[in-house]
């Protein structure tokens, strides 16, 4: 199979910037890296927090954002102005789907309930067979080693197949990101439309 590289990206992370100022600097990283590669962010439209770090650093390095955002987080999230698309939607299920369907691959960096919510969900869609995009987590800091445990207690635990583990990469370097995605198990021909969900 020739090397992977998506031609978008869909990004979960905070609506905070967090308390590691590391953490601001893998953000930017992240936009200006995917700009360079030509890699469309797709994301949840907000302008505030790691989210509008990483929408502005694309933006900024001459790449494509697209934002997702429910019209009655428009308010509460500060929309971004000025992205390259923002897509409206009316519920948070509308959302994550228009977010998924239009992404090659995830790339998580750290958040709250919300980012957990949005890579659960794509974790889960993935076990039940619903497709097979690559899934990324910028350990940034170590801060997404709890949740590494987690994953691998519920293993131990019998509540999910060691196989389990192989769809979701751990990475700590912003250049190792593409290098996972590309080295992830895929398979081919699933549907582009989750209409199982």
């Amino acid at each position: 199979m020739p090397e992977f590289t998506p031609s978008s990206l869909c990004v979960f992370c905070g609506a905070r910037f967090g308390t590691d100022p590391a953490t601001r600097e893998t953000a930017v990283g992240l936009g200006r890296l995917l700009a360079q590669e030509g890699i469309t962010l797709v994301y949840g439209g907000g302008g505030v927090g790691l989210m509008g770090l990483v929408a502005n650093a694309a933006l900024d390095a001459g790449g494509r954002a697209v934002g997702i955002i429910p019209n009655f987080l428009l308010q509460r999230e500060a929309g971004h102005p000025a992205l390259t698309e923002t897509v409206v939607v009316e519920t948070m299920h509308e959302r994550k789907l228009q977010m998924f369907e239009r992404s090659d691959a995830f790339v998580v960096l750290p958040g709250g309930i919300g980012t957990l919510e949005e890579f659960f969900e794509v974790l889960s869609w993935r076990t039940l067979g619903l497709h097979s995009k690559p899934i990324v987590i910028i350990d940034q800091g170590g801060y997404w080693q709890p949740l590494a445990a987690l994953l691998e207690g519920v293993v131990g635990g019998g509540f999910a197949e060691p196989t389990h583990l192989d769809h979701v990469a751990f990475v700590n370097d912003l250049k190792d990101v593409l290098p996972a995605i590309a080295a992830m198990p895929r398979s081919e021909g699933f549907e582009k439309r989750l209409d199982r969900v």
